[in-house]
C-alpha cells in the first residue's frame, strides 16, 4: 500500500518538499500529448486522489472524488468487503496546475470504497462540477471507458506529494495478492514509477489522451512475496513472481458502466464490472 509513512512525511514537510515536475521524456513524441499537471488533482489526509467526471457525466452533476479503497477514512475494507453509500464528511485539498491548494471540498457520501478485485475508493461532494469551475476555474479529470495498452505513456499525479512520476505501462497482473488481498487484471509500472507513500489514490493518467486510465496502489518495496506493503504476482497457472522495487496500479475503466445518469451509482447496470456487496 502507498500510504504515507509518518516519520518520512513529517520530514519531508518540515523540509519543505519541492514540487518535482514530471521527468522529460527521452526522445521527442511523435505527436502531441495531452498536458498533465495537477489540475484537478486533490491531497486526502493520507493519500492522493483526483476529481474525477464519468465519460457522460453533466456539468450540473455532483462531483466525485476517486481514490483507493484503503484510503478510506473509516479503514480498510476487509478482503470480500464492499462498501456503498455511506455518509462522510471528508475533505479534500483541491489543487490547481501548479500544485497550489485552491479550495477545501467536502463530501457528502462515500459512494463505494472495496479492495476486493479492485482498489477503490469514489466519494460524491455536496457540489456539482460547474460550482468548482466557476468558483476555481479547475475541470474534472474524465475517467476513460477503455481497458488501457501495455506499452502506454502515463503519468502518476500525486496530489498528497505535489509530485508527478513519468513511465510506461509494462503490462497486466492477472493476480497481484498482497496479505489477504487479490487484485485482478493490475497495471504494472515501468521501473520509473517509483512511487512513495502517500502517492496511493493518485490518478494514472494516459499522456495520450489525457484520461485517468488507473488508481495508483501499491508496490513490492522490500523483496518480500504476497506480503502487506509487498505485493507478489500469480499468473494463470499459479506461478508466483516476486518484483522487488516495482509498483502497480488498479484499471478504472470498469467504473463508468456502474454509474447511470446525474451520476449515481447502479451496480445492477448490464455493464457494470465493480464488485458488488
Amino acid at each position: 500500500m502507498k500510504k504515507p509513512l509518518l516519520g518520512a512525511a513529517c520530514a519531508l514537510v518540515l523540509a519543505g518538499a519541492p514540487v518535482l515536475a514530471a521527468t522529460p521524456a527521452s526522445a521527442a513524441p511523435s505527436a502531441p500529448l495531452a498536458a498533465v499537471d495537477f489540475a484537478g488533482t486533490v491531497a486526502l489526509s493520507n493519500c492522493s486522489g483526483s476529481l474525477v467526471r464519468l465519460p457522460n457525466s453533466q456539468a450540473s452533476d455532483p462531483a466525485l472524488i476517486l481514490s483507493n479503497g484503503h484510503c478510506l477514512d473509516t479503514g480498510m475494507p476487509s478482503a470480500g468487503q464492499v462498501l456503498v453509500n455511506r455518509a462522510s464528511s471528508r475533505t479534500f485539498s483541491l489543487l490547481n496546475s501548479a500544485g497550489t491548494k485552491v479550495a477545501t471540498l467536502r463530501a457528502n457520501k462515500m459512494v463505494y470504497g472495496t479492495m476486493t478485485d479492485t482498489d477503490v475508493s469514489i466519494y460524491q461532494l455536496n457540489t456539482s462540477y460547474a460550482a468548482i469551475k466557476s468558483s476555481y476555474n479547475i475541470s474534472p479529470l474524465t475517467v476513460s471507458a477503455s481497458h488501457p495498452t501495455a506499452g502506454t505513456a502515463i503519468k502518476v499525479v500525486s496530489g498528497y506529494w505535489k509530485r508527478i512520476y513519468s513511465c510506461n505501462i509494462d503490462g497486466f497482473v492477472y493476480r497481484l495478492k498482497e496479505g489477504s488481498w487479490t487484485f485482478k487484471d493490475s497495471v504494472r509500472y515501468t521501473s520509473s514509477c517509483n512511487t512513495i507513500g502517500g502517492t496511493s489514490g493518485s490518478p494514472v493518467v494516459d499522456v495520450n489522451t489525457g484520461q485517468v486510465v488507473a488508481v495508483n496502489n501499491t508496490g513490492n518495496e522490500s523483496g518480500e512475496s504476497c506480503t502487506v506493503n509487498n505485493p507478489c504476482e500469480v499468473d494463470q497457472s499459479g506461478k508466483v513472481t516476486v518484483r522487488k522495487g516495482i509498483n502497480y496500479a488498479q484499471q478504472t475503466y470498469q467504473i463508468p458502466g456502474c454509474f447511470g445518469p446525474g451520476n449515481v451509482l447502479n451496480l445492477s447496470l448490464a455493464g457494470c464490472a465493480l464488485p458488488k456487496p
